[in-house]
């Protein structure tokens, strides 16, 4: 029987893969596509997930011939421009990259891990029993201990393990598509009184804009009225002319693809149902704000170590819990913030200008911005121990700290259950560079302690280093980049509780 098979070799599911390899097991990866998509559906990573890249050693190769990498200055929140000039504390990282590069470069990672990954099968069916999960794939019956569904909007996985996706779909239909056209496009355009950006008028929204030179990146937005399916030239010319209100065709440029799509605003009822989990777009939607691809690849890297430790006997079966736990919360706050620019950003003529036009005057002031920055990045929450629900960033820690698993509230240091900050360490190195492992680490920063080497089983890293104004005088680091302790009292019960399995 196999460990793990993932059905989905989208950004998440080749996420997966390679973190469980990283720790240790094999997955196996099934796609229904013969071939990898050339379709550039998201056109970068944003948030958390360039954090994770970084602690895998991969950020410098997926950014290399990047148009940008690095610490955001601004972000378009529901179109109202985000500024975070003079705000030095801005988490929020961005990456552009378009998916087919994107999941290129996954999938050269996993296959250097050693995944399988068999494409050409289509999922037909699934059932599960006490001891593993039985998927039927073409002409193959796959046994296995535990399934991901990493399989998109319409994920067989998650309806065959019978969790519910509710929500709601949008009126408007989303026209896309890429164009090679040279840079003085823009100009003959602005002659035609459009700006890059989106451009509203009462019919409906027209977005014109380049992220790579020689290819403009064209949208049209109307109620109701756009194609469904496959989408031609003629069609998307017939709707910008709609929305426009003009006899013309734009000056677009020869087409390299088109699309067409509806937002939705979903959110699975479980991640987990028995030994099936779902990730990613199968897990959530979200109707704006281009949040799917952090979230999801970070739901991987979450559900990744936990998986692994439970396989390989080094933590207890109901850390999976923690799975659903911890990042359900997060598509919750993921699919308010969205659900939120997708309703400020739909409200039309002159009240929705004046709503813009008083949000862009909120949004200068720093905490606004700073505020809005961390729910983008997916750091507004603070994970509890076990059996403990998140909390939102703002709130206040325990002051003193209360027992490890107490039930009175989260423990005191305003480390624990956030991202680790990644320190410069004596020596030149750097906190990221410990996690390349994705092992869970045990950060001594101080050369009084001795770390619990008897409770780790060999998994968890112990390291001891050196950094100016250490934070605590030691980390304990889960392999997702959380901190899961932060101090030495209390550290042994916090090791047992995170990573070692039950004990008769």
């Amino acid at each position: 029987m196999e460990d793990v098979l993932i059905v989905g070799a989208g950004p998440v599911g080749l996420m997966l893969a390679c973190e469980l390899s990283l720790a240790g097991i094999r997955p196996i990866v099934l796609e229904k596509r013969a071939e990898p998509s050339d379709l550039p559906k998201a056109n970068g990573l944003g948030g958390q997930i360039v954090e994770l890249l970084d602690h895998r050693g991969l950020l410098e190769r997926f950014s290399a011939g990047s148009p940008f990498s690095g610490r955001a200055a601004g972000f378009p929140f529901a179109g109202v421009p985000l500024s975070f000039e003079g705000i030095d504390d801005i988490p929020l990282r961005l990456l552009l990259i378009q998916q087919p590069r994107l999941e290129r470069l996954l999938t050269e990672r996993a296959l250097e891990l050693g995944v399988e990954i068999r494409r050409g099968y289509e999922a037909r069916s699934l059932t599960q029993d006490e001891e593993g999960v039985t998927l039927e794939a073409g002409d193959s019956h796959l046994r296995v201990r535990y399934v991901v569904g990493c399989d998109g909007p319409r994920s067989g996985v998650r309806e065959w393990a019978g969790i519910a996706f509710p929500g709601t779909t949008d009126e408007e239909r989303l026209l896309i598509g890429h164009f090679k056209a040279e840079i003085k496009v823009f100009e003959s355009l602005e002659g035609d009184g459009l700006q890059p950006g989106w451009n509203r008028t009462p019919n409906g929204r027209v977005l014109l804009t380049s992220l790579q030179d020689g290819v403009l990146i064209a949208g049209v937005t109307e109620r109701s009225q756009t194609p469904e399916g496959e989408v031609t030239l003629a069609d998307f010319h017939a709707a910008v002319r709609r929305v426009l209100d003009r006899d013309e065709d734009l000056p677009l440029g020869e087409p390299i693809w088109l699309s067409s799509t509806v937002a939705q605003a979903r959110l699975a009822a479980r991640y987990r149902a028995g030994r099936v989990f779902v990730a990613g777009d199968a897990a959530h939607l979200f109707p704006a704000g281009g949040s799917a691809l952090n979230v999801g690849m970070t739901d991987a890297v979450n559900l990744a170590w936990k998986l692994a430790g439970v396989l390989r006997g080094r933590a207890s079966e109901s850390l999976l819990n923690t799975y659903e736990s911890e990042r359900r919360p997060i598509g919750e706050r993921t699919l308010m913030h969205s659900r939120a620019q997708a309703a400020i950003d739909g409200v039309e003529g002159e009240h929705g200008t004046a709503l813009r036009e008083l949000l862009a005057e909120v949004f200068a002031f720093p905490d606004p911005a700073r505020h809005l920055a961390t729910l983008l990045h997916d750091s507004a929450l603070r994970y509890g121990p076990p059996g403990h629900p998140p909390t939102t960033s703002h709130g206040t820690p325990a002051d003193p700290p209360t027992p490890y698993g107490s039930p009175d509230g989260l423990p005191g240091h305003p480390l624990v259950g956030r991202f680790v900050p990644d320190l410069a360490l004596t020596g030149g190195g750097r906190v990221a560079d410990l996690m390349h492992a994705a092992r869970p680490v045990l950060l001594h920063l101080t050369d009084a302690n001795e770390g619990p080497d008897d409770l780790t089983g060999g998994w968890v890293e112990v390291v001891r280093a050196h950094c100016d104004a250490p934070p605590a005088d030691a980390l304990l680091i889960r392999p997702d980049g959380y901190v899961a302790w932060a101090g030495t009292p209390g550290m042994p019960e916090a090791v047992s509780t995170w990573f070692t399995p039950d004990r008769p």
